[in-house]
This record gives C-alpha cells, sequence and structure tokens, in this order.
C-alpha cells in the first residue's frame, strides 16, 4: 500500500480491518480525532483525493494509491493558514476544539451552492460547546477577535491562547501523543442490572497472545471511594470500589484486561468466563423507597455515609419555614402538580479515558481528561497509600466537560494496571460506554404546590423532589441539596416546604451536569408559577417580578437562609427589561411566515444560581516575571471550552499592564500550583480568576517595590507599562529589572489564593416565540433572547458563546434527548444515531444580551456564566408551548409525539388561539 498524507508518502501495511482514522492516528496525525467511531460526530473528517470522508468509517486499505489531506495539511508548505483556518480564528468558531478540525475539512470542501444550505452541509459534524452561531461566523467570514492592547484587556474580545493550535490539529487532547511501550486496557461489563460474582475464570484471557494481566475484585484495593470529586470528601457516600464483586446496574465494570493491543484487550474481554449469581433489581426510585424493595447498597450508614440504606435513600433534606398549609388556607388560588425529567447524556466529544505511566523517578503520572486533577490525585493517593509527591495528575486541552469529568471513572482503575505491571496504560471510553458506563444528568420527579392570592403575592410554595441517582450515590446527595437552593430563594414567600430524596436505583449512575439539579427544579417552579399566573388571570411575567427577590435581601429557601451567598451585584430587574421589550417588538418582518393551522405562543422563565459551591472551593495561582520581560501564569483549573484561560490571561495583563500575548499560562497539571478543587461549579473565573487577580496584585507590587528601591524614588512615583516601569526620569524595562534583581538573589514569583467564599449570584432570563403544528407536534422556534447578568463581561465574544452553547445544549435536553434505559436496566440509546443531540439544523439565532452590572464579589466585578444559561431554557419552552396550545406539558423531553399525543387528548385544533403572552 502506498498512500500520500499531507505531501508524505508512507508505504505501510494497514492491519486487516484497520480503519484509516486509526491509521493516521498511529503515523503521528493527532488532528484526526475520535468522537464515536460510527459516522454520525464527524470529528474524524479527513479529505481523500479532495473529498471529505469520515476516516472512521473509511477502510484504510482503500486510500491505497490515493492523496489524504488531515487538517494539519489545510495550512501551505510555507505555514500559511488555509482561509477557513483564518476565519475560524477570526471567528473563533470553537469552544474545546475537539469537533474544529470535522468542521474546517468539511468547510474547506464545500462549494457555493452547498455553502448556502449549511444544515444540510453540517449534516455530518456534530459540536456540543458553541451553539454553531460561531462556526457559522466563521464560515461566513464574520469576525469576532478583538487587537491585544496593553493595559486594556477587560472587557474585550480577545482572542484564545490556543486558538492557533486548535485550527491547525497541533492542540493536545488526552490521546495526543505517543508513549513508548503503551499497553492498552478494556473493560469487560455486567449484563446484569444486580448479581454478585461467585467465580471468575480468567484462564483462557491470560492465553490471548498479547494479554499481560486480567484484573478483577480479587485484585483491587477493598477500600470503598466516591466517583464523584468535591473539596470535601465527605459530601459524597463512599460505595464504589474499583472492582467490585457486586455489580448494581447493567454496564458496571467487572474485569479489566490489559494487553499490547486494543483488539487482544477485547478478545481477552470476550473470553473471561464470570459466574452471577442474579439478584433482584429495582429500576424506579419510587419503588426502591417502598418496603421490601431489593436493597441497593446493604452498609452502614455512618461509615458510607448513606442516609437509609434499607431504604435506598442516599441522602435526603427536609426543612419548613412558616407554615405552609396555613399559607396555602390565605390563597385565593392553589396550584398543584408533578414534573418530570429525563436522563441525559454529556455527549463531549471527547470521551472518558487516561493514559498513566511510571517516570523515571518511579512517580506515577496520570494523563486524564478530567476537570479535576488535584482531586484525582487526593483520591488515587488514598486508595492506593501513596503520599502525594509520588502522584501527578494532569491534563492536556479538555474535549469538553459539562461536569461529567468531575468524576473519577477511569483514572482508578488504570493506576491499578500500572501498580501492578509497571508499564505504561491506556483506557479510552467507547461512545457506547459513555452512556452506559459513565454518568448522566439526574432524573427528576417534582411535585410542586404553589398558592397565591388574588393580587399576585405568593403565599405557600411546598416542593417533594425526588431524584434517581442511579446505582451508585456520586453526586446525588449535592445534586438533590443544591436543586432546592436557588431555585425556591429567587421567590420570596413567607411558608416554604421541602422533602428531596436522592434514591438509589439499579440503573446507569447521575452525576455532576449543567445546572447541577437546578435546571430540574427550575422546570417544575417556572412553569407551575406560569400556570398560577394564568388561574389568576394575571400576566405571568408580571406576576414572577412581583415575587422576585431583590437586591440586599437574604435568599431564604425551606432550609433558612443559606448565610455565605450575597446579592454583590443585581441585574434581574434589567433581565426582565430585556424580555419585555422582546414581547412588545413585532416579529422579524424578514423571517418565514409561520404555516397556516401552527399555533403561536411565547413564554418566558428566569434562574438565578450561585458563582460557587457551599462548603469553599480553593484555587491557587502563581505569577512570574520571565527574564524576557514576559509572565508566567500557574493555574491549577482545567479549559475544557470554558474559556478560562483566555480571561486569567485578561485579569493578569489588567493588572500588570502587559497584554495578554506577553503572558504564558501553566495549567491542570498538580506540579505547577499547590491546589485547585476543579473546573466545576461556574467557579474557573469568580475563585480561580480571583486567585489570579491575587498572585498579579502581589507580583505587581513586588516589581514596583523592587524598581523603586533600585531607582532611589518613592514608590508612588512608579507605575507598570508594557514591558517597563515608568519613573519620572524614564523608563526601566522589564528585562532589566529580571537582571537586577537575579544578580542581588531576588526572585519575582507572587502566589494568590481564594477559598471560594463568600458567593455572589448570577441571574439569567430566557424568551421563546415559538409555533407548533398541531397536527404532527412539530416545534419551531421562531426568536430566541436570552438575557444573562454576569456582572462585568472579561470577553463579550467568550461569554456570548458560553450563552449560546448553553442555551443550545439545554434546548436539546428540552426536545428530544432522552437516554432511555429498558425493562432490564439497560441502556436503550448507546450511540448517537439513537440519542439524538442538537444538529446544526436544529439549533435557532439566539440573541445575546448581557446586563449593566459589576459584582463587589467576583474578580473586577466578574461572575459565572457557564452553567447557568442552561437552566431557564426547558420552562422558557415549555411556557410558550401552553401559551401557544392551552396545554400544561409537565414531562420533558418535548418531543414530537408527545406533543401530538398531548394536544390530540386534549382536544386542540389547528384553529388559530388568542394569546395570553408570558
Amino acid at each position: 500500500m502506498r498512500v500520500e498524507v499531507n505531501g508524505r508518502s508512507f508505504e505501510e501495511q494497514p492491519r486487516p480491518g484497520q480503519c484509516l482514522r486509526t491509521y493516521l492516528r498511529e503515523r503521528g496525525w493527532f488532528g484526526v480525532k475520535k468522537g464515536c467511531d460510527a459516522g454520525d460526530c464527524g470529528a474524524c473528517t479527513v479529505h481523500v483525493d479532495g473529498e471529505p470522508v469520515h476516516s472512521c468509517l473509511y477502510p484504510a486499505f482503500r486510500a491505497d494509491g490515493r492523496r489524504v489531506t488531515t487538517v494539519e495539511g489545510l495550512a501551505s508548505p510555507e505555514g500559511e493558514l488555509h482561509p477557513v483556518q483564518r476565519r475560524f480564528l477570526d471567528a473563533q468558531g470553537f469552544q474545546c476544539g475537539f469537533c474544529t478540525a470535522g468542521f474546517l475539512m468539511t468547510t474547506a470542501a464545500l462549494d457555493q451552492d452547498q455553502l448556502t444550505d449549511l444544515p444540510r452541509a453540517f449534516k455530518g459534524n456534530l459540536c456540543r460547546c458553541t451553539g454553531y452561531r460561531a462556526i457559522e461566523d466563521a464560515v461566513r467570514g464574520v469576525g469576532h477577535v478583538e487587537a491585544p492592547a496593553a493595559g486594556e484587556s477587560v472587557g474585550r474580545s480577545l482572542p484564545a491562547p490556543a486558538g492557533p493550535l486548535i485550527v491547525t490539529g497541533t492542540a493536545r487532547y488526552t490521546f495526543d501523543l505517543d508513549v513508548p511501550g503503551l499497553l492498552h486496557m478494556k473493560l469487560l461489563r455486567s449484563p446484569h442490572a444486580h448479581a454478585r460474582i461467585t467465580a471468575v475464570d480468567t484462564s483462557a484471557a491470560l492465553r490471548v497472545p498479547g494479554v499481560h494481566a486480567v484484573l478483577t475484585h480479587h485484585d483491587a484495593p477493598g477500600r470503598h471511594f466516591s466517583t464523584a470529586r468535591h473539596e470535601h470528601p465527605t459530601e459524597d457516600p463512599d460505595d464504589t470500589r474499583v472492582l467490585d464483586d457486586t455489580v448494581r446496574h447493567i454496564g458496571q465494570r467487572v474485569a479489566a484486561v490489559v494487553a499490547e493491543s486494543e483488539a487482544a484487550a477485547e478478545e481477552g474481554c470476550r473470553r473471561v468466563r464470570v459466574t452471577y449469581e442474579v439478584l433482584p433489581a429495582v429500576l424506579d426510585p419510587e419503588e426502591a423507597m417502598r418496603p421490601g424493595a431489593p436493597v441497593v447498597h446493604d452498609k452502614d450508614a455512618a461509615t458510607a455515609r448513606i442516609s437509609r440504606p434499607r431504604d435506598n435513600v442516599v441522602g435526603e433534606a427536609h426543612g419548613e419555614i412558616g407554615d405552609v398549609e396555613a399559607g396555602f388556607a390565605e390563597a385565593d388560588e392553589v396550584y398543584e402538580d408533578t414534573y418530570r425529567t429525563q436522563r441525559v447524556q454529556h455527549a463531549s466529544l471527547e470521551t472518558h479515558g487516561a493514559v498513566a505511566w511510571l517516570d523515571e523517578d518511579g512517580r506515577l503520572t496520570v494523563r486524564s481528561s478530567t476537570q479535576t486533577p488535584f482531586l484525582t490525585r487526593r483520591a488515587l493517593c488514598t486508595l492506593y497509600d501513596l503520599p502525594p509527591d509520588k502522584v501527578r495528575v494532569l491534563a492536556a486541552r479538555v474535549g469538553g466537560g459539562f461536569g461529567g469529568k468531575q468524576e473519577m471513572l477511569v483514572e482508578d482503575v488504570v493506576a491499578l494496571a500500572v501498580l501492578r505491571l509497571r508499564r505504561p496504560v491506556k483506557l479510552e471510553y467507547t461512545r457506547a460506554e459513555q452512556f452506559y458506563g459513565a454518568t448522566t444528568r439526574h432524573p427528576f420527579t417534582i411535585r410542586v404546590k404553589i398558592g397565591a392570592r388574588r393580587d399576585g403575592t405568593l403565599t405557600a410554595v411546598r416542593l417533594r423532589v425526588l431524584a434517581n441517582t442511579g446505582a451508585y450515590g456520586n453526586h446525588g446527595p449535592a445534586v438533590m441539596f443544591h436543586s432546592v437552593g436557588e431555585s425556591m430563594a429567587v421567590y420570596r414567600a413567607p411558608n416554604k416546604k421541602v422533602d428531596a430524596f436522592s434514591v438509589y436505583t439499579h440503573t446507569v449512575p447521575a452525576g455532576a451536569f449543567r445546572g447541577y439539579g437546578l435546571g430540574q427544579v427550575m422546570f417544575a417552579m417556572e412553569s407551575a408559577l406560569d400556570e398560577l399566573a394564568r388561574r389568576l388571570g394575571l400576566d405571568p411575567l408580571r406576576f414572577k417580578a412581583m415575587n422576585i427577590i431583590g437586591p440586599g435581601e437574604p435568599m431564604i429557601t425551606a432550609n433558612g437562609e443559606e448565610e455565605d451567598l450575597h446579592i454583590a451585584s443585581y441585574g434581574l430587574d434589567q433581565c426582565l427589561d430585556i424580555v419585555r421589550r422582546a414581547r412588545a417588538e413585532q416579529a422579524d418582518p424578514g423571517a418565514e411566515p409561520v404555516p397556516d393551522g401552527w399555533l403561536v405562543g411565547e413564554g418566558a422563565a428566569l434562574a438565578m444560581i450561585a458563582t460557587g459551591p457551599p462548603g469553599g472551593h480553593i484555587a491557587d495561582a502563581r505569577m512570574s516575571l520571565l527574564p524576557d520581560g514576559g509572565f508566567d501564569l500557574a493555574v491549577g483549573t482545567a479549559e475544557f471550552g470554558n474559556g478560562t484561560t483566555t480571561v486569567h490571561r485578561q485579569i493578569a495583563a489588567a493588572e500588570l499592564a502587559t497584554t495578554v500575548d506577553r503572558i504564558t499560562v501553566r495549567q491542570s497539571d498538580t506540579d505547577v500550583v499547590g491546589h485547585d478543587t476543579g473546573a466545576f461549579a461556574s467557579t474557573g473565573v469568580v475563585v480561580a480568576g480571583k486567585a489570579t487577580l491575587r498572585a498579579s496584585r502581589a507580583l505587581a507590587d513586588l516589581l514596583l517595590d523592587f524598581a523603586a528601591a533600585q531607582l532611589r524614588v518613592p514608590r508612588a512615583h512608579c507605575r507598570l507599562a508594557e514591558e517597563a516601569v515608568l519613573h519620572p526620569a524614564g523608563r526601566l524595562p522589564l528585562k532589566e529589572l529580571y537582571q537586577a534583581a537575579r544578580a542581588v538573589g531576588v526572585s519575582f514569583t507572587a502566589d494568590g489564593h481564594f477559598g471560594g467564599t463568600p458567593r455572589s449570584v448570577a441571574f439569567n432570563a430566557q424568551w421563546f416565540r415559538l409555533a407548533v403544528d398541531p397536527g404532527t407536534g412539530e416545534i419551531r422556534v421562531l426568536r430566541s433572547v436570552h438575557a444573562a447578568d454576569a456582572g462585568k463581561v472579561m470577553n463579550p465574544m467568550q461569554c456570548r458563546g458560553q450563552v449560546e452553547g448553553g442555551v443550545a445544549q439545554a434546548l436539546g435536553a428540552t426536545l428530544f434527548e432522552d437516554v432511555r434505559v429498558g425493562e432490564r436496566g439497560e441502556v436503550e440509546t448507546a450511540a448517537f444515531r439513537r440519542y439524538r443531540l442538537p444538529q446544526f439544523a436544529d439549533v435557532p439565532y439566539t440573541e445575546v444580551h448581557f446586563m449593566e452590572t459589576a459584582d463587589a464579589i467576583g474578580p473586577l466585578g466578574a461572575k459565572s456564566m457557564s452553567e447557568s444559561p442552561f437552566n431557564p431554557v426547558a420552562p422558557a419552552l415549555a411556557n410558550a408551548l401552553r401559551d401557544a396550545t392551552g396545554v400544561r406539558f409537565t414531562r420533558l423531553p418535548l418531543t414530537r409525539d408527545r406533543v401530538w399525543l398531548a394536544l390530540r387528548e386534549a382536544g386542540v385544533t389547528d384553529q388559530p388561539r388568542s394569546s395570553n403572552s408570558s
């Protein structure tokens, strides 16, 4: 076989059955990504003789005699970027960047006719981060990036530092490296929802050529832990083992086979013989709480930190302020109903995985697709009785997270193999394993009862919340507690009551997901308030505005006031004003007309979220002056499209009066700083960013103090400027300052630290105008408007992308995404073509508006804006659907068949309806 790749000739024969994707990656073309191995996501797109193909489906032998171009070969031999690469840079048409190579290769092959129909052109490419608008802007040549300027970094749309690497395919993700002597791991998984392993025969597996080891529960530590990663491990139950002799869901790992190749490891898995004693299983959380139900975890409640093991209740919350029954008696109208939300998969295009080895000093080094390298190191040290200096965990660029990588799902078993075999080992999940071997969003059942007087004053709110945490309690109690926090605190009511339960079942575990429980309960709360307003004959938006919390007011849940949570800036009134203006505006005259017979409605919802978790979230940062007068910033937080790397450089540049290109960033590595809790709970800017701010200010003080002493002038007469300290007699270049300090043994390094408290809150409001076809149940979004109170917006382009991506992801969860679990407990949607993700054609343009606020707690006035856009989307769309049809939908997702059936049962026809806009 002879194939030309990016101008270079190769003659190596592919392995029998090998696809072109693996053939190219084995030869160092790491820009070709693995997202699905089924031709569904487009991340592996390359050109063969100029035609785009999904290389995961293209047999490598078919490339014989052909010319293959990967993203690395798009630029000219002289290094000049392809016009498409330049446009993606100028528009910043990416976030995590894992899908970007595929979009670039598809776009580069489009002709003029195809460019006029991008929904069809991008049918084969998926993006989970951007919401597609930035990608469309890139294709159309719409630029957003601003040029850096000294002292003017904050508030500008400055580019991501990794941008050139992303568009050239040279950004390195978890597995984009060659490791000599690498072994491959595959996992044997349980076919039963609940069973006890009585015997394991590994002899046939060990006879497979290339197999080095088969690890079972006999080889694993007996210690229990939680896969969830939190600063305080006591937030989660200790209910998990690396490999267990009891399996509690279909897909749980049973054995790990380590071999010279993935094929040998897979064959080894097929030959392991496991004898099971099948046990009764319970799949429904309501049934799991009933007397006599099968017990998922029969453990000691105190040592495992499980609330009521025999009742399958991992955590619960009960609280009441005032007297809710008296409050309902005072009400002129009471509304009560049950709302249900489904499982949703994170669907990060880079699957979970890790590669680990022992370095030259015998230190365990783990390179992982994780949001929490420091907490993962801590867990590995505890699990294997290793001191912290004997374990290093680092993350390269992470291909999407959304909370799903706030877990330790692979690092523990990979570490076990490395410590046993003393060889490098790699484990990379397949797309199917992401569905049944990782985690999902918690499905919720919420019974809500709300009462109000005729004038619109709320009198009482009561919630009964049931969260299905699946087979393990990772994040279960924390998600349950958080779900009834800001969702209740954002509204004033003298009487509030909550009964909430996080419940085990024998199903795929749930975990952290964008919004962390708030979105589920806000769907119920915002829908119920909308319905109550309609029954009172009030405008729903005016009704909500009457009852929302105001600036300076305490935030009170059913458990009382959250003492460290403050309204340090208030933009919710501005958010509602944006919605009011959108409602008042006429439809876009250029918009396509609504088809005859379709019903039109409008709906809104609001949301509040804390900028960080309770109990502390720790971040360290370190700033240093470099010999060339530039700066080195070390931070622990990970980059997975959340944009923290860009914002941290902007914060540092603002404090040091320099440009962002003069600041290099080292991050997400346990070697670079003392500690960082992790990039989750909306803390990348407001916690880690505050540590960067403090380190930058401390370094500025060191520089000015030293310069003043050198120049023998008052400190007040010195100030930092680009690459120099200015003083009355001129300028002292930072390079000279560095040399002067080095001569007397002074190092210009400063540390910054923030413990995550006190915390502030961010606000969001979403409004939709939609049309629905009662004959088919199809919903079309006619207009989407999102108002976001992010405090001082550090980077408008980037923050807008976070909002657009959050809205798009939430629309998927609202309209069609659903991890379906069968009668035996098996996941039935373990592939992208069975689990529908939003495609380019599915996502409407969302108008994003930022409020004019500045937070008193966040760094330079910033607040978080990564999770919060997700939360108001589902209720806003459900409220618009109610406005259009008169039918209240209480269950997600709002699939076409579900909508059609409900409208038929309600007798809704295609006759025009009057609108009581919300």
